[in-house]
């Protein structure tokens, strides 16, 4: 079902699963390209959610997804701001689930517990984008370095991945982490070595090049979040 929440920037819609009066599942998506990819396997994550008697929610950030809000006016001040309104939006009893980069916008008062999966620095995310658009060149028989396209985009912005990047957007970006969040539990998958509480075997699904799903990897996910709601809710 297609619901919408309201931030001080306007109203954006956001998709919603399950019962209405069951505790919510916040779910921040990864930005840009992983956003696409990773579409399918977060609507299976949430119907996972709903059969286990949960209900997920999944925002849209404004000039994202199907917002009308333009990019090239966003900041990840208002990534933060919006989500913070839609967390409040779902419902009285809610976890936040962040996947990637999601975690860099997934604030919110309220929620029992955080869950993120593989969370992800602004940094990082930037450096993934901009070899994305290096080897995009390269294809076209040209050249540029990873310091010449950020140069690039500190002073004047640039496209990557089809999504493009004011420069104050870049600064933004380049600085951020994920959020404080506790209680948290960080889930990361098999040959992953930076720390986490849990690991799944999988496929990291965001590296394909084409937009897919893990119908695996989506009921291993969903597992482990109702198991972490049910903990930080005392049961």
């Amino acid at each position: 079902m297609t619901s919408h929440y309201d931030w001080r920037g306007g109203r954006e819609a956001m998709m919603r699963f399950g019962l209405a009066d069951a505790p919510v599942v916040v779910i921040a998506p990864p930005p840009f390209e992983e956003a696409n990819r990773l579409r399918a396997l977060m609507a299976t994550v949430a119907r996972g959610l709903a059969r286990q008697g949960l209900a997920a929610v999944i925002p849209d950030l404004p000039g994202t997804g199907e917002s009308l809000t333009d990019i090239a006016a966003t900041r990840l001040a208002d990534w933060r701001d919006a989500f913070a309104a839609a967390n409040e939006a779902a419902g009285p009893v809610r976890l936040i689930a962040s996947v990637r980069a999601g975690a860099l916008f997934d604030g919110g008062q309220g929620a029992v517990g955080h869950w993120r999966l593989t969370p992800q620095d602004g940094s990082r995310l930037l450096r993934e984008l901009v070899r994305t658009r290096i080897a995009g060149l390269r294809e076209d028989g040209r050249e540029a370095s990873s310091a010449t396209l950020t140069e690039i985009a500190r002073n004047d912005g640039i496209e990557l991945s089809g999504h493009w990047f004011t420069p104050a957007l870049f600064g933004d970006l380049e600085e951020a982490a994920p959020l404080p969040a506790h209680p948290l539990r960080t889930v990361r998958l098999d040959g992953d070595a930076q720390p986490a509480d849990h690991r799944l075997a999988a496929a990291p699904l965001w590296r394909r090049a084409e937009p897919g799903n893990d119908l695996e990897l989506a009921q291993l996910v969903a597992d482990d979040i109702a198991d972490w709601m049910r903990t930080c809710l005392g049961g």
